[in-house]
């Protein structure tokens, strides 16, 4: 009998804060890189696990 499939989940992030672990998560700035000068530039990670449908993650910026 196959083990049940886990849902999808975020396990961890670097630089950002994540609202919530599954479904949609959104990311938001640390107290390190709120605000940044004209020009510069910050970066983010996430880590993830689970099985669920194929596709791609979709990632939109504001």
């Amino acid at each position: 009998m196959p083990a049940p499939a886990r849902p999808s989940a975020v396990t961890g992030a670097w630089s950002a804060q994540a609202s919530g672990t599954s479904g949609t998560v959104n990311f938001g700035n640390v107290d390190y890189n709120g605000q940044l000068s004209a020009g510069a530039s910050t970066e983010f990670g996430f880590q993830g696990t689970g099985v669920g449908p194929s596709g791609t993650p979709a990632c939109t910026a504001s």
